[in-house]
């Protein structure tokens, strides 16, 4: 079984071959998709088991970047709703400013479609969920920079 590292620099790899039009995407998808995929195995060195990476649902816009697993200090699991942020300054605004009403709501309604298709012999009643926000930075440096803030607000 290969390691974290080892997977991420396979799928790395794996990009560099792909078709020139999955590389020709503007600058900063292509910075946002290296972010969620830093933020993946961060969260996984953290402890987080992930369970599903940009979740949409047909009914609804909006997307949920990361979906994991986190065992809690009260030993519990907690599924986590995880939101990531990519920036290559911090000049402009912090990462995590960029999750605005609209975009909580987004996924808030998206969160809701998530809980209630669990299957219900699994999950008889809903689990406990929060949801997370980590902030990815690439400045200058070579290894990115991580911050996560648990339990942020969906609330409006």
């Amino acid at each position: 079984m290969f390691s974290g590292r080892m997977t991420q620099a396979l799928l790395r790899g794996l990009d560099r071959l792909a078709p020139k039009a999955v590389n020709e995407a503007p600058a900063h998808l292509r910075t946002g998709r290296r972010g969620e995929e830093d933020a993946y195995f961060y969260l996984r060195r953290r402890g987080y088991v992930m369970v599903a990476r940009n979740f949409r649902t047909a009914r609804h816009r909006g997307e949920i970047d990361l979906i994991g697993w986190n065992r809690g200090n009260d030993e519990e699991d907690t599924l986590c709703f995880i939101e990531v942020k990519t920036r290559t300054t911090r000049d402009v605004k912090p990462a995590q400013a960029a999750v605005d009403r609209k975009k909580r709501h987004d996924i808030r309604v998206v969160v809701r479609d998530y809980l209630r298709s669990l299957p219900k012999r699994h999950f008889p009643e809903t689990p406990q969920w929060r949801f997370d926000v980590v902030t990815v930075y690439y400045e200058g440096a070579k290894a990115p920079t991580f911050e996560l803030f648990q339990n942020a607000s969906l609330s409006s």
